[in-house]
């Protein structure tokens, strides 16, 4: 038996409010911080999939994305070092289509089944843009998801088949020099794409396992907007009560990780025994029967995050998130130096992994790493310690009004971990308001800036959302 063992997802903690964009218009949609992408939600996620289990169990990690930070440079590599997973891993990114999420779910499964691996973390994730004013300025979300796919007792959700459609079509499309996505007329790309290949993939899954809507309790479709996903399940044969809620009003269609998403939130409140359908689409399909063998237990569900969130009515400041509006200050600031690649590769254990290190002879835990101890001066007497999974608190804070900020004002924090251990750290996802010594932090990767192609990612704090 191979299937799901766990999952974990991740919704930034900010919304757009829409009727910012279109007068009138009710809802929200998450959307990241200016420091937020594709990747660093995507580990969130993975890091909230993880939970307690031993790192050295996961044999390879499939990161999928139609927004990858990098065009040429596997990010699957990066998330696996920032989860602190093994290097003698299987490594693979999936691109370039609204169902990769899926893809790299059938391509884990395939893995397991083959003997390859005994686990494998799919991650999807996605920070679509839509054109200023378009109709997808309303739709589009961004989020993230985990899944790890494993094998025989681990499994609490069983994928008891799959079936796949290709189809070419120019409905919705990016090209690598675009911007923004884009989409074709809609009465053909709805028509021609969506309602005719969906439904082939899901006819087709059917036909193979010998099952009929019916013997479903709850379908996990994706769907474009409201209005259209509702009439696919009628398509289909499923009445509104076995259908998962899209959350278009509260998340957004997050692209290559919707599916997926919609599947954590159903298996949220499944119950033993529960059969499921899943169905992604986009230049073809996806469709997959599941079976809840026994409930995850998963500690922070999708709703959990959901209701965790701050209104973003700005949308000025929402447009220089997405790099959309320069953000011009009359002060003078010196240019930023480029990261030396070389630097990062020899730092990469302490900047993505967030290791430092704990004495051996007296157990003081000192970050960044050192070779003389700080307490009992003991030299070269280390081992290597983990600080991206340990929870913290604010020692002391500052705020600074002045330096230019995308959220401003920014905050600089220095936090002390549960276990020893303190560091200076930006603080994000916050509000300065509520600032307080001692108030309980957690850590997050984040984007500090990219200069010269390169991304330079590191560890923020941000107060405890649950």
């Amino acid at each position: 038996m191979v299937g799901i063992v766990t999952y974990g997802v991740y919704v930034p903690l900010w919304r757009l409010d829409l009727s910012e964009v279109q007068a009138g218009r009710k809802g929200e949609r998450a959307i990241a911080n200016f420091d937020e992408d594709s990747l660093t939600m995507g580990v969130a996620a993975g890091m909230n999939c993880l939970g307690d289990i031993d790192r050295s169990t996961i044999d390879g990690l499939y990161f999928s994305s139609t927004t990858s930070p990098y065009r040429e440079k596997p990010v699957s590599v990066i998330a696996a070092t920032a989860l602190d997973l093994r290097t003698n891993i299987r490594t693979a990114d999936f691109a370039n289509s609204l169902r990769v999420g899926t893809t790299a779910l059938e391509a884990a499964v395939d893995t397991v089944k083959a003997g390859s691996a005994n686990r494998i973390m799919v991650i999807a994730a996605d920070v679509r843009i839509p054109a200023p004013g378009s109709d997808l300025e309303v739709l589009l979300g961004d989020g993230a998801v985990a899944f790890i796919v494993g094998r025989d007792s681990d499994v609490t959700v069983e994928i008891q088949g799959s079936y796949t459609v290709c189809d070419e079509i120019l409905d919705v499309w990016r090209s690598d020099l675009d911007t923004y996505v884009r989409s074709w007329e809609a009465r053909f790309a709805l028509d021609e794409g969506y309602f005719r290949v969906l439904p082939a993939a899901v006819s087709g899954l059917l036909v193979n396992t010998g099952l009929s809507a019916k013997d479903f309790d709850k379908a996990v479709l994706y769907g474009p907007d409201p209005r259209r996903h509702r009439q696919m399940a009628k398509q289909l044969g499923f009445d509104a009560d076995r259908l998962q809620d899209g959350m278009f009003g509260s998340l957004g269609d997050t692209g290559a990780a919707f599916a997926l998403m919609m599947l954590a939130a159903a298996l949220d409140s499944a119950s033993e025994g529960d059969r499921l359908l899943l169905a992604s689409y986009g230049n073809g399909a996806d469709a997959f029967v599941l079976k809840v063998v026994r409930r995850a237990g998963v500690a922070k569900g999708i709703e959990s995050y959901i209701s965790s969130k701050r209104l973003q009515r700005d949308y000025k400041a929402y447009l220089r998130w997405r790099g959309l509006l320069d953000m011009v200050t009359g002060r003078r600031r010196p240019p930023t130096p480029v990261p030396s690649a070389s630097s990062l590769w020899r730092e990469r254990d302490q900047v993505l992994r967030l290791h430092g290190v704990r004495c051996t002879q007296c157990g003081t835990v000192q970050y960044p790493p050192q070779r003389v101890c700080t307490c009992c001066h003991a030299k070269d007497q280390f081992q290597s310690y983990r600080f991206s999974d340990k929870k913290a608190a604010v020692f002391t804070y500052g705020i600074d009004y002045m330096t230019p900020n995308p959220d401003p004002p920014r905050v600089f924090s220095v936090v002390d971990f549960d276990g020893g251990g303190r560091m200076w750290l930006d603080m994000t996802d916050k509000d300065e308001n509520e600032l307080e010594i001692s108030m309980p932090v957690e850590v997050t990767l984040r984007k500090l800036f990219t200069l010269e192609g390169i991304h330079n990612y590191y560890w923020k704090s941000m107060p405890a959302r649950f």
